[in-house]
């Protein structure tokens, strides 16, 4: 393990639309670490014209990714990038000051990461989605791993800190994206649900969870002044709650019968 030098770990599974910018942003990096989870189109090659260490694991949930680049990445200190966000150039000087240069303050071995959060081709300021920390940042000897089926957190030892500077996230482009996403999560939420035993599915749950999500994004976190696309993405966060909460009455159904 090299001190003071940093091991980039990106994610990706045909991403080759996103994956070239992604790393142009981290080329100044000490090492790329890329873990292909099973890309049939051109993310590996591009990876290799970035000089990336490509590992293939084909199996595994989110957090089972990002424990093969733990294992995988060779320097002291490790920051997860996904496909769809990129490191500014004044995020990657204040990176530099803090492990390159060591200004770090005692017992801090983590740092969350603020984002800017790109959705429908705006940068969202509100509805819940600024600042948007995210724990991205490690030294690697304090990072034991990587827990949690669906929102995946990092065990560690040590404080966290915050870093300032924000990295860009292009959250979803367009509708037909985002439909997509949610169906492929919402049927993962929904196992978990049923899994905690969840109370059985009534008709106004389904009005009280979209609502209460609906209220919370356009109101609480002010995102209806983020014009139409903070209230399109509100609604669609509504949305994105019924889809879980109808698979979660799906599969109650299904297991009485």
């Amino acid at each position: 393990m090299k001190k003071n030098k940093l091991s980039v770990v990106v994610i990706a599974k045909n991403e080759e639309d996103k994956i070239d910018e992604c790393l142009r942003s981290v080329d100044w990096a000490d090492e790329i670490v890329l873990i292909d989870n099973g890309s049939v189109d051109r993310t590996v090659a591009i990876a290799k014209q970035h000089k990336a260490k490509v590992f293939f694991k084909l199996t595994g949930s989110y957090k089972d990714l990002r424990n093969e680049g733990l294992k995988q990445a060779k320097n002291e200190w490790l920051f997860y990038l996904d496909a769809d966000e990129r490191i500014t150039p004044e995020l990657r000087d204040e990176i530099k000051l803090k492990i390159v240069n060591c200004e770090l303050k005692i017992n801090e071995s983590a740092y969350a990461i603020p984002r800017k959060n790109i959705i429908l081709g705006k940068e969202m300021r509100y509805g819940g989605w600024w600042p948007d920390y995210v724990k991205r940042l490690f030294l690697k000897v304090n990072l034991n791993s990587w827990k949690g089926d669906l929102h995946e957190e990092p065990e560690f030892t040590g404080e966290m800190g915050f870093l300032t500077k924000p990295m860009i996230h292009l959250k979803h482009n367009n509708l037909h994206d985002m439909a997509v996403k949610t169906n492929k999560w919402s049927n993962t939420e929904a196992k978990l649900l049923l899994d905690a035993n969840h109370p059985p599915m009534a008709s106004w749950r389904f009005f009280r969870v979209m609502l209460t999500e609906l209220f919370y994004r356009l109101f609480v976190k002010k995102g209806i002044l983020d014009g139409l696309e903070g209230v399109v993405y509100a609604t669609y966060q509504s949305f994105s709650k019924f889809a879980t909460y109808a698979k979660l009455w799906e599969k109650q159904t299904l297991k009485k019968h």
